[in-house]
This record gives C-alpha cells, structure tokens and sequence, in this order.
C-alpha cells in the first residue's frame, strides 16, 4: 500500500422508495410491493459503507433475494446479515437465516461495506424477489473528498476518520504480553490469514497493543527484531484494508505509574519510546493511528489534581514528539487517553482541557467500557441486565458525547466487553450477556462512538478462525447496522413436579416489530400455539406440553422470537425440579458440592454468618462473584467453592450458603472451615 489515501466523509442519504422526511426527488407511486432505503452513512477514498433496508408492502415474504445494478461499477467487499454476490455490475441479497421472514408493513435490515472509483451513484432500482420495488432514487450522495499526498486527514477530518473506524477489534494478548514474546500469554503468532478473517468479519480498524519496556535496552533503545516484527504486523494490518492503532500498553501499569517518584526517568524513558515509534512508522500511511498509553494510572500520587498533571504531561510529550518528526506525523490521528481510561466527569473535563489547550485538529480522545461492575462480573446480586445497568450504559456514552463529539472531538472507546469474560464468557447468563451487547452497540452508534471489541483470543479464535459464541458475534455484528428485538428471559422454567401450563415472557422490542415465533424452520401459530397481547408473549398450554415432549430434565426445545429487523431471540423451553445437595467434606484448597442440578442453572450464591454480617469476599454484600468465589460443573454434577472464597472466611464460623437458581428456586447449605478442612451439610 501506498501513503496516498485520502478519506471523507458523506452524511447524504438516498431514499430509493419513499419520502423519510429528508428532501427528495418525489417518487412515483409505489407499488403494492416494497420499497427499500439506501443510505450512505460513511464513504472515502475507494471505498464506502451502505445500509439497505427493505420494507414489504404486499403479502407475507418467506425468503427474500434483492437485486440491483451497479450504475458505477462498484463492488461489494463484505456484508452483514444478507449473503451478497456479484455477476459484473448485477448484485444479489440474500437473507440469512434469521431474517427471511418480512411481514407485511415489515422490514429488514442489511448492510455492506464496498469499493468505488470516480464515481459512487446510488443504485437506480431495487427488485425484491423479481418485483421491482417501484419509486424513483432521490438524489445521490453529494461527495466531499479531501486529498493529501500524505494519506492523513486533512485538519477537520479526524472526525470522518474515526467514523470510518467503525467498527474496530483488539489484537489483545498478544503484542502486549509482557513475557519474552508475542505467544508468552498462550497466543499463537499473528498471521496473514488470521488479519484476513477478522476484517473478513466486518471489521474495518484493529487496536494492536504492544507492551515495550521488556524489549528496550539499558538505554531505553528497543530490540530491532521486536520493533520489525511489529512493522510486519502492522503492515499486513495495512495491507488488508485496516486503519490500525498502536501504543504504549502494559508498560503503563509496569513502570510509566512510577511517574510520581520518578518523574524524569519515566519522561525520559516515555519519550524515548515514542521517539523510536515516530520515526519508525513516520511514512505510514495516513490509516495508522497512534494511541499515547494504554490506561494510564500513578502509584502514589497526592491525588487528582498530580494525576491529571502528570497525564497532560506525557500526552503533551507524546504529540510533540510525534509531531516534530515530520513525514506523515504532522497531521496523523493521534488518540489521547483519560486517567484510566475513565467516563467519569472529572477525567473526562481533564482530558478536555489538554485537547482545547493543544489546538490540534487531529486528536481524539479515548475511554474503555465493560459495563456496569456488578453486572459486568457478576457480584453484589448483578444477574441481570437491568435498569441500572443500562442507565450505567447510557449515562456513561452521553458524558463521553457531550463532553467531546459535540464539540468536534471524535472519541475511540479503545476496548469493551464484560470483565468477567477474563475468567470464561459464561460468568454472564447468555441472554442477559445478549441484550448487553445489543444495547451497547445502538446506543455508541446514536452517540457517533466508534468501538473496539477487546479480544483476548476468548471471541475469535486465533487458529480455528471460529467465532467461539457464534450467537454473541451475530448480535455485535447486527448492532452495527440496527436494532434487535429481545425478552425478559432467554429462559422458560418449567417444573417437573407440577402440571404444564402456559408461560409468558415479555418482548422488549427496541423498536422494532414482532413477527412470529418458531422450532427450527417451523413456525408457531399464533393464537394456538402462543398469543400475545402488547409486549406480552405467551406459550399455551397446550404447545408447552407439545413441545416439552417426555420432560427430561433440561432443555426440552429451542424456539426463536423473530423481529422485523436485527438477529432473533432464542428461548430455551427448560423442565426442572428444585436441585438437591449433598454433605462434603474437603479442604479450602479444594472443596466441591455434590449437586444434582436436576435441569435448573446456578444464577448466584449469598454467603452469611449466624449474626448476619456477610462471609467472605467483597464482604459489603452477601451477594459473592461468580466463577470467582463459586462455580457449578452441569457436567460433573458439582457446586466448587474457590480458595479465594475461603481465605476471607472465618475460622470455625459456620456459614449459611443460599444459591439462587435460574427457575427462581433456592436451597440453602452450611459450611465450616476448621482451619484448612471443610465440611458441608444440609
């Protein structure tokens, strides 16, 4: 790839249908079949993204195929939630699976990432299963594009960039480990093919961290073998299409902390890192993008106000430096961190001020975000996806919108995801995990947030190319274009020891329209099988004795609510009965529970003294971590309480145990540690 790459931006929608309350070419009538709206939320130098939403206007569609002609010869790169293909200029949609059925007055939902060249006309006609979908395009999108030799955005830019970074993935644990090389975290080495499958994915930015300071010498020079392999990578990043992000990773909390009592040798030895970086990748093109630290902390600092001085100081360091060097630097997007890459208020005013005060058109400002603690990891009685947790959410994306997209400072939330995936991805209910995901997604897009998934190597795997919850990547994938309709439970409990009768669970639309139900292909009827009365769906006895079958314990049948657009939500049709404990013994350092779970799931654990007061860690709620303190095997038929839960319980105090379930059942249970023995009765 070459440095001569400009990017702009285009905020022109065409409407190929009907009126949407933007100024179009009036339509002709539209005809009793479809419409579809073609919009063009982002375009550049080559290349564009495009959504396309078809609307059905005549009777029930069962599988749909859209086609057009491009009238400029493009071409679709990549696609989410419809298969494309390409014959010439003649381009194909075809549904997924989820998404074939279109009621009537319905739509659906797809969007495509594609390539131009000297123009980029919107399509002329639409044809929905061979019909065309009548009504003339509106007008085609004005485009501004501002080019430079370097390949940078020009000042003023930097928003359209960041834009267009949308949407981006983490390289995690991989550069930045902090051991001898790229695999000491237990990651393979990067390769190609794994760069070519994750932009394959729709991604068009990755973060890659790099931890430095065990690869500089006594006099802070980096190892030439460590700073070409990551040349290497970062081209082949470049080679593929991606914008890419670099920084100073790990060394943030190893050494940079430090900077309080050492202010100087941290200076000294920052500086030189950067001086290195900045010389190395001056001629990079302009889709390189330099972040100055990755959450950046000080260890005995006096307090706030040293914090933000010594951050302003290293970030103020850092573009000088990066600036200074000339080539393609003087005007690459550079990505200035809060303390801790927090949303707070406090940091973020902080951050604010060293931008204002800069007068660089080409900064961005960076925060991470992994949900509200509780929920995020699962403590304190934070199962759900609540109210709570959602207003964290939202509260958090609107400071961080008003405080720098408002006033024409793009922002990168640099990593997001759910803490507790650092231990496995299940410390979180699948559905209450889902509607995170989902809610996470729309709403960064309404505050014009570009995101970058963290992966570790839990998401996307870095030798089988396989989405490990394939479901969860449906759902990110979906909230980059639309919204998706979900429930109060991904969950029907039914139990064993009673007679079936009917369930309802609620439907949290999120602005779309609910369009039936389904096992597999076959669909459910309504008024017979289930019935529904505003956000209210209810599965009748009689399909849940039908489905349920000979009520073995556990998943009896998987059906799926479908929406007008976005994924579907699966609901788990779920025999159980209350489950039963056994007496144990065994030590603190290995003691598990023999439960038979008899089809029901652990939801949490509440951990109390005789008095009262709470057992064990995090002792401000009786409420302990899941995974963390406890962990159920539906396997093995065990119930594990960790050392760590043990090593803040009291010696000979007996502790009162009470595990919710999922079905809405409790048991309690009473352990006693004596020194390093434990045992456990009923």
């Amino acid at each position: 790839m070459t440095g001569r790459r400009g990017f702009a931006l285009t905020a022109a929608f065409v409407s190929v249908a009907a009126s949407i309350g933007l100024a179009v070419v009036a339509p002709a009538a539209a005809a009793p079949g479809c419409k579809v709206d073609y919009a063009v939320p982002s375009q550049w130098n080559g290349g564009f993204t495009a959504n396309v939403s078809i609307r059905n206007l005549g009777e029930r569609v069962d599988g749909w195929r859209l086609t057009w002609t491009w009238p400029s010869g493009q071409r679709v790169t990549q696609a989410w939630n419809a298969t494309v293909t390409s014959s010439g200029a003649d381009t194909t949609a075809v549904n997924a699976g989820y998404n074939a059925v279109i009621e009537p007055n319905a739509s659906v939902s797809f969007g495509f990432n594609g390539s131009w060249s000297g123009t980029n006309t919107a399509p002329r006609s639409f044809a929905l299963n061979g019909v065309t979908c009548t009504g003339e395009p509106g007008t085609p999108p004005t485009t501004t594009t501002t080019t430079t030799t370097t390949g940078n955005p020009a000042p003023g830019d930097a928003m359209a960039q960041v834009a267009a970074m949308q949407p981006g993935w983490n390289l995690g644990n991989t550069l930045d480990s902090t051991g001898s090389d790229e695999t000491s975290w237990g990651n393979p080495r990067v390769t190609e093919a794994l760069l070519d499958n994750v932009k394959a994915q729709g991604f068009k930015s990755i973060r890659i961290p790099v931890t430095w300071g065990q690869h500089q010498a006594q006099d802070h020079v980096i190892e030439a073998a460590y700073l070409n392999r990551v040349k290497e990578v970062v081209g082949w990043a470049l080679a593929d299409g991606f914008h890419v992000m670099i920084n100073i990773h790990h060394d943030s909390w190893q050494w940079i902390a430090a900077m309080p009592s050492n202010r100087t040798g941290v200076l000294t030895r920052y500086n030189a890192i950067w001086t290195q970086l900045a010389t190395a990748f001056r001629d990079s093109p302009g889709k390189l993008v330099f972040e100055s630290v990755n959450e950046p902390q000080f260890t005995g600092s006096s307090g706030d106000a040293q914090n933000a001085q010594l951050l302003h100081e290293l970030n103020s360091s850092f573009r000088d430096i990066v600036r200074r060097s000339g080539g393609n630097n003087a005007n690459r997007l550079l990505v200035l961190p809060t303390l801790h890459t927090s949303s707070d208020q406090a940091r973020l005013d902080e951050l604010a001020t060293s931008i204002s005060g800069f007068g660089d058109a080409n900064l961005v400002a960076t925060v991470h975000y992994y949900g509200y603690w509780p929920f995020s990891v699962n403590v304190a009685g934070g199962t759900r996806y609540d109210a709570t947790a959602q207003k964290d959410l939202t509260d958090s994306f609107d400071r961080v919108y008003n405080t720098f997209v408002a006033r024409g400072v793009p922002v990168i939330l640099g990593e997001y995801g759910l803490l507790g995936f650092d231990r496995h991805t299940g410390t979180i209910e699948q559905g209450e995990k889902l509607k995170f995901f989902e809610h996470f997604g729309y709403y960064a897009r309404t505050k014009k947030i570009t995101t970058m998934l963290w992966d570790n190597g839990q998401h996307l795997g870095r030798t089988s190319l396989q989405w490990s919850d394939a479901e969860l990547a449906a759902q990110i994938k979906s909230s980059w274009t639309t919204r998706s309709g979900t429930a109060s439970s991904d969950q029907v409990f039914s139990a064993r020891s009673s007679a079936v009768t009917a369930k309802t669970i609620t439907l949290n639309t999120n602005g779309t329209t609910f369009t039936g139900l389904r096992q597999g292909t076959a669909e459910l009827v309504r008024g017979t099988d289930y019935t529904t009365s505003g956000d209210q769906l209810t599965l009748t006895a009689a399909a849940m004795t039908r489905l349920s079958g000979s009520r073995g314990y556990g998943t009896n049948a998987v059906l799926t609510a479908h929406f007008s657009a976005g994924v579907p939500w699966r609901v788990n049709l779920i025999t159980h009965d209350t489950p039963v404990l056994s007496a144990a013994t065994g030590t603190t350092g290995s003691f598990a529970i023999p439960t038979t779970f008899r089809g029901d799931l652990l939801a949490t654990m509440e951990a109390k003294y005789a008095d009262g007061s709470n057992a064990g860690p995090h002792n401000w709620t009786s409420f302990k971590e899941f995974d963390r303190t406890f962990a159920p095997n539906y396997t093995t038929g065990v119930t594990t309480l960790t050392p760590e839960f043990f090593a803040e319980v009291n010696d000979n105090a007996r502790v009162t145990l009470t595990f919710h379930y999922w079905s809405g059942a409790t048991v309690t249970y009473y352990v006693i540690r004596s020194g390093s023995s434990v045992t456990g009765s009923l």
